[in-house]
Parts: structure tokens; sequence; C-alpha cells
């Protein structure tokens, strides 16, 4: 996604609690122009979100298509259609939140690392390990995908605080 003279264009992003976010990805079957169009719009919504992962569903797009840029990389990952394909039974907790849920964030347990299998934008499989927050990003990406939200990775009590917290946010802004 080096190419800088293309437009930017920022999408809306589905804010929850829309039914979009809960439904399952379809996989991504054709690799063309439209993808790559849909890919750079994903770089930069998630910019101007701002945030570090966004996936197809956060912008009412039911592909497994997702963008991941750490503040310490230089340039965005794009996967298509991935998997995790090997986990480590070592948990780590990490701070989240969501691009269509802002303002909020609560700890969750996640592998600590992990090996993904995905393809490129021109279909080409591709494998990547990822410990730490970048296996968590990935783990948490995926998750929406398969229209699991991140808050149903939470105890019952913790999730209906956070939703609380979050609808005190929205009617405060």
């Amino acid at each position: 996604m080096a190419d800088r003279t293309r437009s930017v264009a920022v999408r809306p992003i589905i804010k929850f609690p829309n039914p979009l976010l809960r439904a399952v990805a379809e996989p991504v079957e054709l690799f063309d122009r439209d993808l790559h169009g849909l890919a750079g719009d994903l770089i930069d919504t998630m910019h101007a979100a701002p945030g570090i992962g966004i996936t197809g569903p956060h912008i009412g797009i039911l592909k497994r298509l997702v963008v991941i840029q750490l503040p310490s990389a230089a340039e965005p990952g794009v996967y298509v259609n991935p998997s995790v394909i090997q986990a480590s039974t070592e948990m780590i907790r990490h701070a989240e939140g969501s691009v269509s849920m802002p303002g909020v964030t609560e700890d969750i347990e996640r592998h600590a690392r992990i090996r993904v299998r995905y393809q490129d934008l021109d279909g080409n499989e591709r494998f990547e390990d990822a410990e730490g927050l970048l296996a968590v990003c990935h783990q948490h990406e995926i998750d929406q995908l398969d229209g699991l939200f991140w808050t149903h990775r939470l105890t019952r009590l913790k999730r209906d605080r956070l939703i609380k917290r979050y609808g005190k946010l929205m009617r405060a802004s």
C-alpha cells in the first residue's frame, strides 16, 4: 500500500451495538483492484479513527480483510482471510478497545504467541509469527471477522459495566 498518489478515503465506522459487528465476515475470493481500494480505505479510516487495527466489518463490509499497524511499524500490515493456526499455551492480558466503541478499554486475556496464515492483496498465501501486542491485535481482529465483538471476551459483569460507561460517554458527547 505504498501508493501515495491515491486519494484519502475515510469511511464511516459502524458503532456499537450495531448488529453488523456480530455478523460473520465472508472469505475474500476476488483479489482485484476493488480489494486494493478497500484495503487503502481501511488504512485511511484506521489512521483517522485513530486505531491500530480495523476490519471490513468495522465499516460495514462483511469481508475477511484486516489492517493492523502498531505504533512502532513503518507501514500497516494487510491480511486477507487470516486465521490463527498455532497458539502458545502461555497467556497475556492486555487493554483492548475498538474503533467501533471509542473511549473505553478493558483487559482481555489472549495467547501470548500465535502463528497466522493469511493471503496478501494478490492472493498469495503468507504466514506471520506474532507475539505480545501484535498477537493480541491479530486475535482481536480475527474475532471480529468471526462475529465475536471484543466485549464478549469479558465476564458478564465487566461487560455490563463497560457498556454502561460507553453509554455515558456517548450521551456526554
